[in-house]
C-alpha cells in the first residue's frame, strides 16, 4: 500500500509541476525522458507515417507495404494478434486482416523477434486520425536487419497485391482512334485452370515450368538485353481448348488479358497506341491470326506493285525510291499491314512495357505468315489437337466426377484407332449427359466409333456438331503426327525440317490432302 500511495503522490507532483512549469521547459525535460530511454532500452524503433512530409498528400509506399504484408490472409502475425478486423471488398472473395488500432503483432525474420505497432492517434481539432507502423527490433542487430526485414515485407507485399487484386479483360474499341480511352474491360473471371484443363500431364507441366521461369525472369531478361515478353502460338482444330488454355495461364499468371480485335483497328497508329496503354503483367491476344487480316497478302502486293513501277516506269529501278513508293502506298491504304503488326510484336514499340505474353491463335498453322512465327516472335508453339486418354479421363472427372469406369478400355481402344474427339466434342456430350455417366460413355463411345468410320472411309458419319472440314483435317492428321497435344520450342524451322530437308513427306502430305478432296466431291456425286 504504502508502494501505491508513494506512485499517486509521484503523480500528482508530476501533474502539478507541468500546470506550474513552463511549457519549454517540460517539453525538454520530456525530450530527455526518451533519450534516457532509449539508450537504455534493448530495442530500436522504427516510424513509418502513412503520409511522406505534412502535408498528408503524398502516400507513403512502404506503409502500403507493410498494411498488406500484415494484413495477408495467410500471415500469421496479423492472425494471431488479440484484435483484428476483418474486410471483404465486393470485387473479391477473399477476407483480409486488419491490425486493430494502437495493438502490436510479432514476426520472425533470421531467428530474430520483430514488433509491428499499428499507432492511430486522432488529430486535435480535427476530424482526422494519423496513422503510423512502428516497427520494434534488437539494437544490436538492425543494421543487419533493417534493410533485409523491409526488402522481405515489400517482395511478399508485392506477391500477395498481384494474386488477390481483381484482374480485367480487355477488348479495344471499335476504330475510335483516341490515343486515350482505346481499351474497355470488364473483370476476368473466368474459371478456367490447369487443374481443369483437359491437356496431357507432361504438356501441362512444360508450360507451367515455361510461364513460371518466365514470370521470375526479369534478371535474366535485362541481363541479355532482351524485352521482358514471351510469344505463344497455339494451333489446332476447333474446340481444342486454345481459349481455355489463355484463360488457365492468366489465372496461373494473375494477368490481364488484353483481347485485340484486328479489325477494329483502323491503321498501324492506332495499333502503337493500344500497345503504350497496355499495362504491365498482362496478355495480349489476337485470336484466329490468320482470319483477323488478309497479312500474308501484303507480300503479294509489294511485289506486285514493285514489277509494276518498274515495268511502267523505268526510272523507278532505284532500290531507295521504290522503297519510298511502296511505304506510300501502304500508308495510303489506312490499315494494319504486316510491317505493323511484326513491329507490335517484336519492334522497338514492343519493349514499351515488361512482363507481357503476346499470344497468337490460328486453326491452320501454315496459313500464318512465316515472319510472325520466327524465333523472337512466338517462341512457344502449342499443338492442341484432340484428346488423348489423360485429357478425357480429366473431362470425365470434370462433367461426371467419377474417376473410373469399365468403359475406359473402349474409349482408349478408339482413341488408338484414329477416334480421338477434341475436348469441345467431349464436353458437349457429357454435358448433355451429366446426370448419367453410363448413358453419357456410352454416347462418347458411339461418337468415336462413328469418327473411326470416316477416318477409315467407311462412311461420311460422325458425332453431332461435325461437319466435312473437321473430317478432312482429321483424315490429313492421321499417319503424320500424334492426336494429342504437343509443345515445340523456338523458331518451326528448328523442329520441322520437312520444309526445307525432306521434301518426300511433305509431298506425301499434299497426296493426301488431295485424295481426301478427290474422295469427298466423288462422295457429293455419288449422293446427287
Amino acid at each position: 500500500m504504502e508502494i501505491l500511495s508513494q506512485m499517486w503522490s509521484l503523480l500528482g507532483l508530476l501533474t502539478v509541476l507541468q500546470n506550474v512549469l513552463p511549457s519549454q521547459l517540460v517539453s525538454l525535460l520530456h525530450s530527455f525522458y526518451e533519450n534516457l530511454q532509449d539508450l537504455l532500452s534493448p530495442y530500436s524503433y522504427f516510424e513509418i507515417p502513412e503520409f511522406n512530409g505534412y502535408c498528408g498528400v503524398d502516400l507513403n509506399d512502404l506503409y502500403r507495404h507493410v498494411h498488406i504484408y500484415l494484413n495477408a490472409v495467410n500471415h500469421s502475425p496479423a492472425a494471431a494478434c488479440r484484435r483484428v478486423t476483418l474486410s471483404r471488398s465486393p470485387s473479391s472473395n477473399r477476407i483480409s486482416f486488419a491490425v486493430a488500432p494502437n495493438h502490436t503483432v510479432h514476426d520472425n525474420f533470421n531467428g530474430h523477434r520483430l514488433a509491428w505497432t499499428h499507432q492511430v492517434d486522432t488529430v486535435q481539432d480535427s476530424l482526422d486520425e494519423k496513422r503510423s507502423f512502428t516497427l520494434c527490433l534488437p539494437k544490436r542487430h538492425r543494421h543487419s536487419l533493417l534493410s533485409p526485414y523491409l526488402a522481405h515485407v515489400t517482395s511478399r507485399a508485392e506477391e500477395f497485391e498481384r494474386v488477390s487484386r481483381e484482374r480485367r479483360l480487355f477488348t479495344n474499341n471499335n476504330g475510335s482512334g483516341s490515343f486515350e480511352s482505346g481499351w474497355v474491360s470488364v473483370p476476368f473471371r473466368h474459371p478456367s485452370t490447369f487443374d481443369t484443363l483437359a491437356l496431357e500431364p507432361e504438356l501441362k507441366k512444360q508450360i507451367k515450368e515455361d510461364l513460371t521461369a518466365f514470370s521470375n525472369g526479369k534478371d535474366f531478361y535485362h541481363r541479355v538485353g532482351r524485352a521482358w515478353k514471351r510469344g505463344y502460338l497455339l494451333h489446332g482444330p476447333p474446340g481444342s481448348g486454345k481459349s481455355s488454355l489463355i484463360a488457365a495461364i492468366a489465372n496461373f499468371l494473375c494477368y490481364d488479358v488484353y483481347d485485340l480485335e484486328l479489325t477494329k483497328v483502323s491503321d498501324n497508329s492506332e495499333l502503337r497506341s493500344l500497345l503504350i496503354q497496355t499495362t504491365n503483367r498482362s496478355i495480349i491476344v489476337i485470336e484466329d491470326i490468320d482470319c483477323s487480316l488478309d497479312l500474308t497478302a501484303d507480300r503479294m502486293l509489294k511485289k506486285s506493285n514493285a514489277n509494276a513501277i518498274t515495268t511502267t516506269n523505268p526510272k523507278w529501278k532505284s532500290g531507295k525510291s521504290k522503297t519510298t513508293s511502296l511505304r506510300c502506298s501502304s500508308e495510303e491504304s489506312g490499315r494494319v499491314t504486316l510491317s505493323g503488326l511484326l513491329n507490335f510484336t517484336d519492334g522497338l514499340w514492343s519493349c514499351c512495357g515488361e512482363e507481357r505474353l503476346v499470344v497468337f491463335t490460328t486453326n491452320h498453322r501454315d496459313s500464318v505468315d512465316p515472319a510472325l512465327v520466327r524465333c523472337g516472335r512466338m517462341d512457344v508453339h502449342v499443338s492442341l489437337g484432340t484428346c488423348g486418354m489423360h485429357a478425357f479421363k480429366q473431362l470425365v472427372r470434370n462433367y461426371l466426377g467419377v474417376e473410373s469406369h469399365m468403359m475406359f478400355e473402349n474409349v482408349e481402344g478408339c482413341i488408338r484407332n484414329g477416334g480421338s474427339l477434341t475436348p469441345a466434342q467431349v464436353g458437349e456430350i457429357l454435358l448433355r449427359n451429366k446426370d448419367d455417366a453410363d448413358v453419357a460413355m456410352r454416347e462418347v463411345v458411339s461418337a468415336m466409333q462413328s469418327r473411326m468410320l470416316v477416318v477409315g472411309g467407311g462412311g461420311r458419319g460422325g458425332g453431332e456438331g461435325w461437319d466435312q472440314t473437321d473430317n478432312e483435317e482429321t483424315v490429313v492428321g492421321v499417319g503424320l503426327r500424334s492426336p494429342e497435344s504437343v509443345l515445340m520450342m523456338g523458331s518451326p524451322d528448328n523442329w520441322d525440317g520437312r520444309k526445307r530437308k525432306e521434301h518426300g513427306s511433305n509431298n506425301c502430305e499434299k497426296k493426301v490432302k488431295f485424295f481426301v478432296r478427290l474422295r469427298s466431291l466423288t462422295k457429293s456425286d455419288s449422293g446427287r
